[in-house]
């Protein structure tokens, strides 16, 4: 089984897929961030480093799914989505004038070829957060490169997370990421796993 966990940056992904592959026994697949080489150019320089960088996770992220769809012995929870970068990272740095028609077109090709060799995962699992929240919590981690993202970039990537999940296909739970504080709080997060156990299980 494949679980899913898409949301904005510092929306609460990473906490949510580390409690719940404890509470469940299931396999977590998390974001390559600390690793990743082109992430402190990007913040930089975002017209300049913006397709590696997608071109980047869209590569690591693309592994991930099809390890995923060979896993059939076993459920595995995944901090961020395939679809995140080409349906909402991608398209904000093109509608912004960091990636160029060119480079954008390039990589939608890319991605377009490789989600027809994949499905959706069994539940997407979205938290919502607002632009307040989420600088709060970006804040809060204390990542130094993530400290010059611009709030119009934020903004951005919330507008088109909204669009995206708004017309996303596939089974889907949404979190409201400023109201349930699942990271702090046993009952919002017992919240959390019911609805879950509802939507994957039938149970109540």
């Amino acid at each position: 089984m494949h679980i899913a966990i898409a949301g904005n940056i510092g929306c609460g992904k990473t906490t949510l897929t580390k409690m719940l592959a404890k509470r469940y026994g299931w396999e977590p697949r998390f974001e390559p961030v600390d690793v990743n080489p082109y992430l402190e150019d990007f913040y930089k320089d975002m017209s300049r480093w913006s397709f590696n960088l997608q071109i980047y996770f869209l590569n690591k992220r693309f592994k991930d799914v099809v390890e995923i769809s060979k896993a059939t012995d076993r459920t595995i929870i995944q901090d961020r989505t395939i679809f995140e970068d080409a349906r909402i990272f991608a398209p904000n740095l093109h509608d912004q004038g960091y990636m160029s028609d060119r480079d954008f077109n390039n990589y939608t090709d890319l991605f377009d070829l490789m989600m027809s060799l994949v499905g959706l995962p069994d539940l997407m699992i979205y938290i919502r957060s607002t632009i307040p929240n989420l600088i709060a919590q970006i804040s809060k981690r204390g990542r130094e490169y993530e400290q010059s993202i611009r709030i119009d970039y934020l903004k951005g990537l919330n507008d088109r997370y909204e669009e995206w999940i708004k017309n996303y296909p596939g089974q889907v739970l949404i979190i409201d990421g400023d109201t349930c504080k699942f990271g702090d709080s046993p009952e919002d997060f017992r919240t959390v796993t019911e609805e879950i156990d509802q939507r994957l299980y039938g149970l109540f």
